[in-house]
């Protein structure tokens, strides 16, 4: 069995508060990751996974960026100035190296010289400020990003409006797509449609062709900066279906089949010829009452949301879905980010929850209306409809694809409870940066005094200030009961007998296999 690695504290590079007191005026690039001698073989063979939503064109555009999963993609095809790698989760990558002003208003990129995209074109700052500007999802680095101006072909900056200790925590982790480069003169003349269907970038990996709703071919770029590839074809397969996924993977089909049921994990722990392996613990899973903020909803009333708290068995749930891997979380917060304050999770005691039903004006429960489930953790839904229907809350869901999901979460019209889930890297900060203030991009509603702390604390410099200011915004969204936090998510998949190296928690955390350059075949 392929065990989890112990999650370690944020690099100093991570801890954003305590970057420009260390680093000002000087360089503040951490380890690199550094060019390795190529090896000494082409790569050779085919790697197949089962992913388990279907891939979609958005996902092979950085500047798309829609979340954690289209870095499945991403780390293939892609390459980011700043970005996680094995060991440091803001690694110079097409930058060599980064340099803070005195002011801590400027951002200095030193790029790597003398690298081409996978047409041919030359990689430049040019390209930098481009990917920078057309990024999607990124509206906080836009707000506080003043200007970017090239010095030279391979020297770029960033000029903020004002001071932000946040910045490399949005720009140089996964927080957001906008360090991840694109061909600007290739962009111009294909157009973002013609670039989706044939991406062209800067990574390991070079596209072949994507057959919508079937699978994804990329094929090795040769000449990778960083790192040969050791495989010279990889498969993105699309299969919804966890048993099919397992299927696939006892037939060798595929290599990696991610994210099976627990069911799955079972027969494939029980198979001497295959492996069980766990990643993630980035993201935390919630109940977001999305009515609460209407007076009239039973939402509305913090008893109501406590008692949908203290009606879900997380520890059951865990089992019943991840084989017991994922932890009960009391904040959407893990708490090995930086700032983060520890919260433990409510018990479960349906009793309580009946109790607090009681107390608000519904003796024999109510009628909450949908639960929306984030896909593809549908069983998960239904099991916390059974928890919550069992203490009166009842609650209808009705499954929908990925997509849809998150673009009518956006736009703001779902209504009823919604199981989301949280992955945006960083700190504390960053992470409730889109769900908390009022203003966030799945904020339904907010708290005027949780949203000035918030501006306040991001100007704030010195770092006990503002960890006390970001531990106070944690403890306020705690006692008001705004979210009904689950697990931090820890999940099964499933590994083939020709895998070395299926490259799964390298970067911790990071729950796909990545950098992809590292995964490998058994020699035959």
């Amino acid at each position: 069995m392929i065990l989890l690695r112990r999650f370690p504290r944020w690099s100093v590079m991570a801890r954003a508060g305590s970057l420009c007191a260390l680093f000002a005026c000087g360089i503040v690039g951490g380890a690199a990751a550094q060019p390795r001698p190529n090896l000494p073989s082409k790569p050779e063979g085919e790697m197949r996974w089962a992913l388990y939503v279907t891939l979609s064109p958005t996902w092979f555009d950085p500047g798309e960026f829609a979340g954690l999963t289209p870095f499945w993609v991403l780390y293939a095809i892609h390459d980011a100035v700043v970005k996680p790698m094995p060991g440091n989760l803001m690694t110079p990558s097409l930058a060599e190296s980064w340099t803070l002003s005195a002011d801590q208003r400027v951002y200095e990129f030193k790029l790597r010289e003398g690298l081409k995209f996978h047409n041919g074109d030359p990689f430049t700052a040019e390209d930098v400020k481009f990917s920078f500007h057309r990024a999607k999802g990124s509206k906080i680095l836009h707000d506080k990003v003043r200007e970017v101006t090239i010095v030279d072909s391979y020297r770029v900056r960033f000029h903020l409006r004002e001071a932000w200790p946040d910045f490399m925590a949005f720009y140089g982790t996964l927080g957001s797509g906008a360090s991840w480069i694109v061909p600007k003169q290739y962009v111009e003349r294909v157009g973002d449609d013609g670039f989706k269907k044939q991406p062209i970038g800067l990574g390991p990996y070079k596209f072949v062709s994507h057959t919508p709703g079937i699978e994804l071919v990329m094929e090795a770029h040769e000449t990778y900066w960083r790192k040969m590839p050791s495989v010279k074809r990889l498969v993105f397969k699309s299969v919804p279906d966890s048993t099919t996924r397992a299927a696939m993977l006892k037939r060798g089909e595929v290599d990696v089949a991610y994210l099976l049921d627990a069911p799955q994990a079972q027969e494939i722990k029980r198979d001497p010829s295959l492996k069980l392996a766990f990643s993630g613990g980035i993201a935390v899973f919630f109940l977001d009452f999305l009515d609460q903020w209407d007076p009239k909803s039973p939402w509305a009333d913090r008893r109501v949301r406590l008692a949908a708290s203290y009606a879900i068995d997380r520890r059951a749930l865990s089992e019943a879905e991840t084989v017991g891997a994922s932890k009960p979380a009391g904040s959407l917060i893990p708490r090995t980010f930086e700032f983060a304050l520890p919260i433990e999770p409510y018990p479960y005691d349906p009793a309580k929850a009946k109790q607090l039903l009681a107390e608000a004006g519904y003796p024999n429960g109510f009628d909450a209306g949908e639960l929306h489930q984030t896909p593809p953790y549908f069983s998960m839904g239904e099991t916390i409809l059974g928890y919550l229907g069992a203490v009166g809350i009842k609650l209808k869901m009705r499954p929908t694809e990925r997509a849809t999901f998150i673009s009518a979460l956006l736009a703001k019209k779902l209504r009823g409870v919604c199981v989301c889930a949280n992955a945006i890297y960083g700190n504390a900060a960053s992470r409730m940066s889109e769900h908390v203030p009022s203003a966030g991009a799945y904020a339904y509603g907010g708290y005027p005094d949780i949203d000035a702390l918030y501006k306040e604390q991001a100007l704030v410099t010195d770092r006990r200030k503002r960890e006390a200011l970001l531990h106070q915004i944690q403890q306020l969204v705690h006692e008001r009961v705004r979210f009904g936090p689950i697990w931090e998510y820890i999940w099964p998949s499933g590994v083939g007998p020709r895998v070395e190296e299926p490259a799964l928690m390298l970067i911790n955390p990071y729950p796909w296999s990545a950098p992809l350059e590292e995964v490998r075949l058994k020699k035959n």
